[in-house]
Parts: C-alpha cells; structure tokens; sequence
C-alpha cells in the first residue's frame, strides 16, 4: 500500500521538521536531514521518535 502523496507533501520529522521521503523498500519514511526511517505499519506511518531506527541500524 503506498501512501497519499498529499500525506506525504505534508508530513515531517518530528525530531527536527524536515520532509521525509518514501524508503526504497516503501516499509518506511526516511527524513531528508537525520536520516532517521519512521515505519509503515498496516499502510500508517508511525511518526514516533521512539520507534525510528538510524538509516546504518537498518536491517534487511
């Protein structure tokens, strides 16, 4: 399930408010400036802190 580029257009970080784009994979959302990658979980994004991983923490 891919998400609404309108969603995407106006979500962001919420670490430090930059843009996040769709990963690869489309299982994520990777912010432009610290690299974190928020999960799709059932086609939502999860945009928690707390359940982002750093782009190198991630495993295939």
């Amino acid at each position: 399930m891919d998400i609404d580029p309108q969603l995407l257009e106006i979500l962001a970080c919420p670490l430090c408010k930059e843009s996040v784009e769709l990963t690869e994979d489309k299982k994520g959302l990777k912010c432009v400036k610290c690299k974190r990658i928020y999960p799709i979980k059932d086609g939502i994004p999860v945009m928690l802190i707390e359940e982002a991983i750093m782009e190198d923490e991630k495993k295939d």
